[in-house]
């Protein structure tokens, strides 16, 4: 196996704590993760595949899936994986060579692996949440990687319903450049890993070159028409005449800034952004948990605030899905009060 690129411990700069073990895998096998769906992504440029719900999948979501449950499996075995995909549609017969072309990537880090051990670790992320368990995306952000816009690797550490270890592997934002234009969704970036573990702080460190880990930290803004706003790139999966509503509410000056997946979270985290707004496109939408675990905690670490639309914290202990909350509000949490207070004048929730 590829040792971690990550020049530092993690677990050295958040001052261990009750997790460092788990950060330090965590961070290790993100980071490998983050460079192979990086290298995939410069050679199929665009190739999906669609699921039977009809959104995109890629040959990078299986390898990065496979890649980090194998690893999982063998230094956390008694840790259940609850992740986005399984490999039910691979097993079909024109499936074998979307398996073939998996293992030529996966086989960098497992040079033994054969398709039965790859095929067994991506379902292995069929695991159930208990109190104990790891939550994956393995691309955050599939539309945004096929276009070559913005996608992370996205893993969590859940323990009796809350968030206890967060890492975002960002091949295209440099979140320890000190650059601005880190918020332009289709900027280039040599790449960063964000983690977080809870009550010690959130941290960037460069993908592949030599750095310390930097500390992240969240805006000052206070007012809320001066806010900096991030949306999803994707608009059919937003009410986008809602989110509109709520920005004119607030008096938002500048346009949104458009980008895919929890890279938002973390441009959050960073302080290069104020606020993010996700209004689901139907009323009865429930976001998936892996969707948003691991950017949480790195924002909340960093010192913001991620609710519902009603403000109530995102429940992680009731599934795969987030039955009990509606949308997403994530912010530096000096703005978050008035969001969920424009979003209650509007109507647009109960109470």
């Amino acid at each position: 196996m590829n040792r971690s690129r990550v020049p530092v411990r993690p677990s050295d700069v958040t001052r261990d704590g009750a997790w460092s073990r788990e950060l330090d895998v965590a961070v290790s096998v993100v980071t490998d993760a983050t460079v192979l769906a990086r290298d995939i992504q410069g050679q199929i440029r665009g190739e999906a595949f669609l699921k039977p719900d009809q959104s995109p999948v890629t040959i990078a979501d299986f390898a990065v899936q496979a890649v980090v449950a194998d690893r999982l499996a063998r230094e956390l075995p008694a840790d259940t994986l609850v992740a986005e995909e399984d490999a039910t549609s691979l097993r079909a017969r024109d499936g074998e060579p979307i398996v073939a072309s998996i293992l030529t990537w996966i086989r960098r880090f497992a040079p033994d692996a054969d398709a039965g051990r790859a095929l067994a670790a991506i379902d292995r992320g069929a695991g159930s949440p208990g109190d104990r368990f790891w939550t994956l995306d393995p691309i955050d952000g599939t539309e945004g990687f096929i276009r070559d816009g913005q996608y992370v690797i996205a893993l969590a550490l859940v323990v009796r319903g809350q968030v206890e270890v967060g890492v975002l592997g960002c091949p295209r934002l440099s979140l320890t450049s000190g650059d601005e234009r880190i918020a332009d969704a289709e900027a280039r970036h040599a790449g960063s890993i964000a983690f977080a573990m809870r009550g010690h702080g959130s941290f960037a460190a460069p993908l592949v070159a030599t750095g310390e880990c930097s500390p992240l930290r969240v805006s000052a803004v206070r007012e809320p028409h001066a806010a900096r706003v991030l949306r999803s790139r994707a608009g059919h999966h937003i009410d986008l005449a809602a989110f509109n509503e709520v920005i004119r509410e607030l008096g938002v000056e500048v346009a949104p800034i458009l980008m895919d997946s929890q890279a938002k979270h973390a441009v959050l985290a960073a302080g290069h952004a104020d606020l993010l707004l996700r209004i689901p496109a139907r009323s009865d939408y429930r976001d998936k948990i892996w969707d948003h675990a691991a950017g949480a905690l790195i924002l909340e670490e960093a010192g913001g605030r991620v609710t519902d639309l009603r403000g109530d914290p995102l429940d992680f202990r009731a599934g795969r899905t987030l039955v009990h909350n509606r949308g997403v509000i994530a912010s530096n949490g000096h703005v978050h009060d008035a969001v969920v207070d424009a979003i209650r004048r509007l109507g647009m929730i109960d109470g």
